[in-house]
């Protein structure tokens, strides 16, 4: 699906193009998640920008991709932004300094999002070791019930 980068959708479109409610995009809204840039018609309709539906998009699949927590989400997402206002900084920059404290910044937001993702990836491998074990558990019953089975 083409789409015109000036172009603007009704919550409704948004809600359809990310698979997502509309509540869930006001609750993102009111989270600071999509922060103030949606716009608003005279009969008060919300209008968004391919950029919104962009971020809703990589909101969403972070929270599932990662199963974040919306504290989470949030955390990440704000990370990201100081991150985007840093790469403005850097190409506004012009002296060595600067560049040595925008790259200091930049590496201490880059270490709080992958810790959340550790984190999860941690929570990820203790719970698939827990499946490995049911698994291993019932493969061993299957063969008891066989070696059984075989016997009579």
């Amino acid at each position: 699906m083409r789409t015109e980068p000036d172009r603007r959708y009704r919550i409704g479109e948004v809600a359809e193009r990310t698979g997502v409610t509309t509540r869930t995009i006001r609750y993102y809204e009111e989270l600071g998640l999509l922060g103030p840039g949606a716009e608003r018609t005279k009969g008060a309709h919300r209008l968004y920008a391919e950029t919104d539906v962009s971020r809703l998009q990589e909101l969403i699949r972070l929270r599932d991709l990662l199963g974040l927590t919306l504290d989470e989400l949030v955390e990440l997402a704000d990370a990201e932004e100081a991150r985007a206002a840093l790469r403005d900084q850097w190409a506004e920059s012009a002296s060595d300094s600067d560049r040595a404290r925008i790259v200091d910044e930049a590496i201490a937001l880059a270490e709080r999002q992958l810790e959340l993702v550790r984190v999860r990836r941690q929570r990820l491998d203790e719970f698939a070791g827990e499946l490995n074990e049911k698994l291993q558990t019932i493969r061993e019953r299957k063969a008891e019930l066989e070696r059984t089975r075989g016997e009579t």
